[in-house]
């Protein structure tokens, strides 16, 4: 007998990370869940009725929705319409063609901002924008570009903007450069954390109430174009609750938002930790919410004296005496009131003190299957993955050696980065993987850039970190993505597979991941996004089933001109497609080349050789 069903999928290539039924070619949806997954006949015979939307796939593959297990989408999407995305940009020229752009329509008092996302290790040109081609190109505009957790480069503008002066003490754990006549020159250092970066980044002006709505709805369309239909928002400095969620709060309720949210609680106030989370776990039902948006626990930031910031250009920073009274303290409570908890921990060094504190409370109060967290883990040995084990903790791994390998390698050696972070040895373990970005300052949030560095380990920039040994089949990859991340939230039993009863959450890919070369899959997109039986995303062949676009706001915003991760990036996969690209200026031919990019990108040379391709000082058409 028939039955009816909202949505009919049928003809795809669907890989369900389902053990007990990896591959299916249909799949029927109902009340927002999985009910049937089959062959094309069974499920279009079952399923089919009159009233039922039926959508021929086309032979595209289909996946899971990608869930996020780390990054930052609440604090992204205020901002999202404010900045300037360099994500996947190829070459410093286009970077600047953009900047040249944007500042030219940016109105006072409005910064122009770029933050986060982008490595110089992804330009042609292997470099940094300097303060000389910055302040060139916006001399009275505020500049504002922060390079991973790094540094920040301030114009001259800027630096009015935020009162900086030769009489600007040097802040705690930063570095305000300074040239010969004691004035400060715009680039402000991490030394040995990203404090000055965030305090600084904060004195810029905020979008109103209603554009930070907008601006969240565009951050989380932009994350459906790639596939994603769940993230965990790790918190985040300056990132106050309630008040920095009340639009995620406000787009709950009005059934607007297209990402589920899973959210942790991120102390604000040095020293004042413990008083936070005493407020939290009095004020705060856990789990509170629904599984569009519920809430996570507590984390990644539980005491600011554990920070040990992932600076890899920078030494391992010593963690002081006091953290681990300061922590226990923290956690302590948290087991205490059941809470679930997750921390930001890089170094080894830095989590086997951490370990210790767990232990001690784990005496005390048994842990007893409370879910727990480490955030990174980059340099985590066997010896404390087997105590992560024990303790029934799991690890998020993130694609921050993507954005920072090079730097990593070059202070650590080759032999080190080879395992950093040791995601197979976790695995065999039998410690719970999620994977995610850390997104959208330290890196992109691009899921696909992350998948590539995970099965063909390689940085963005493409050194080659691990080989057959540490890196993952596409398989583990994409499970750590899907079923692997849903753990970190409690939700496996419910999301991360393609299964009848689970919710329906999946992408149809524009091209085979586990098909196409390793290269091509940094560029992959989706087609056709579902959050909970809903269309969320669409294009291409499927856009007839396309959500009503909302417009950009405020209109002199980036992404009414630039979108967000790089539009033209897919030049690579497939150098004769046409291309539709919005960041070059150039009008006419390029005065140095005497090209127009793309044409020259589609051309058989020398667009595959980006070095040849801009010279040894890169293409200067940004001037013009």
């Amino acid at each position: 007998m028939s039955k009816a069903a909202a949505i009919v999928l049928y003809n795809g290539k669907i890989h369900t990370v389902d053990p007990s039924q990896p591959r299916a070619t249909a799949v029927a949806i109902s009340d927002g869940q999985f009910v049937a997954v089959g062959d094309d006949k069974t499920i279009l015979q079952q399923y089919g009725v009159n009233g039922t939307v039926q959508i021929d796939l086309k032979g595209k593959r289909v996946i899971p929705g990608l869930n996020d297990s780390h990054t930052h989408l609440i604090r992204g999407g205020l901002n999202y319409n404010l900045e300037l995305r360099w994500d996947g940009v190829p070459s410093l020229s286009d970077a600047l063609a953009m900047l040249k752009k944007q500042v030219a329509i940016t109105p006072s008092p409005q910064w122009v901002r770029v933050v986060g996302g982008w490595t110089e290790h992804q330009f042609a040109e292997k470099r940094m924008p300097t303060l000389e081609e910055i302040n060139a190109i916006a001399p009275d505009t505020p500049v504002f570009i922060m390079h991973l957790y790094d540094r920040a480069f301030l114009n001259r503008a800027a630096l009015r903007a935020v009162g900086f002066t030769r009489d600007t003490p040097t802040p705690p754990g930063g570095v305000i450069e300074k040239n010969s006549h004691g004035e400060p020159t715009g680039l402000m250092l991490a030394s040995p954390n990203a404090m000055i970066l965030y305090s600084t980044l904060a004195k810029g002006p905020k979008l109103s109430f209603e554009y930070q709505v907008n601006s969240t709805r565009h951050f989380m369309t932009e994350l459906n174009r790639f596939g994603i239909t769940s993230v965990i928002d790790a918190g985040g400095g300056f990132q106050n609750y309630p008040d920095d969620y009340r639009v995620i709060s406000e787009l709950h309720e009005k059934q607007q938002l297209t990402v589920r949210i899973a959210y942790n609680l991120f102390t604000q106030r040095p020293k004042q930790e413990l008083e936070d989370f005493r407020n939290w776990t009095s004020t705060v039902k856990l789990h509170q919410g629904d599984n569009m948006y519920r809430h996570n626990g507590a984390g990644e930031m539980l005491v600011f004296s554990a920070a040990d910031f992932e600076n890899f250009l920078q030494p391992r920073p010593d963690l002081p005496e006091t953290m681990e009274a300061d922590l226990e303290k923290v956690v302590r409570h948290l087991v205490e009131n059941r809470w679930p908890f997750r921390l930001h921990a890089t170094y080894n060094e830095s989590i086997t003190r951490f370990l210790n504190v767990f232990e001690k409370v784990n005496r005390d109060i048994p842990f007893n299957g409370l879910h727990w967290i480490f955030d990174h883990a980059e340099t985590i040995d066997e010896k404390n993955i087997d105590r992560v084990k024990a303790l029934g903790g799991g690890i998020a791994v993130q694609s921050r050696m993507a954005f920072q390998g090079e730097y990593f390698t070059d202070r650590y050696g080759k032999a080190a980065a080879a395992h950093t972070p040791p995601v197979k040895r976790m695995l065999q373990a039998g410690v719970p993987v999620g994977g995610g970005t850390d997104a959208t300052r330290v890196s992109s949030y691009n899921p696909w850039v992350a998948l590539y560095w995970l099965s063909a380990g390689k940085t963005v920039g493409g050194q080659q970190l691990y080989d057959d040994t540490t890196k993952l089949s596409r398989e583990t990859a994409l499970e750590l993505y899907t079923r692997g991340s849903a753990w970190f939230s409690r939700e496996q039993d419910s999301k991360g597979c393609i299964k009848a009863g689970q919710l329906a959450d999946l992408a149809v890919l524009d091209a085979d991941f586990f098909e196409v070369p390793e290269e091509a899959i940094k560029h992959i997109e989706s087609v056709l996004t579902i959050v909970g039986g809903k269309i969320v995303f669409s294009r291409g062949e499927f856009s007839r089933f396309s959500p009503a676009p909302i417009p950009v706001l405020p209109d002199w915003s980036p992404v009414k001109e630039f979108g967000g991760y790089y539009a033209g990036a897919k030049i690579n996969v497939a150098p004769t497609a046409a291309v539709t690209s919005q960041v070059h200026c150039c009008a006419g031919s390029c005065d140095v080349h005497g090209h127009e990019h793309n044409t020259a990108r589609l051309s058989n040379i020398p667009v595959n050789n980006y070095s040849a391709f801009w010279g040894v000082f890169g293409c200067s058409c940004f001037a013009f």
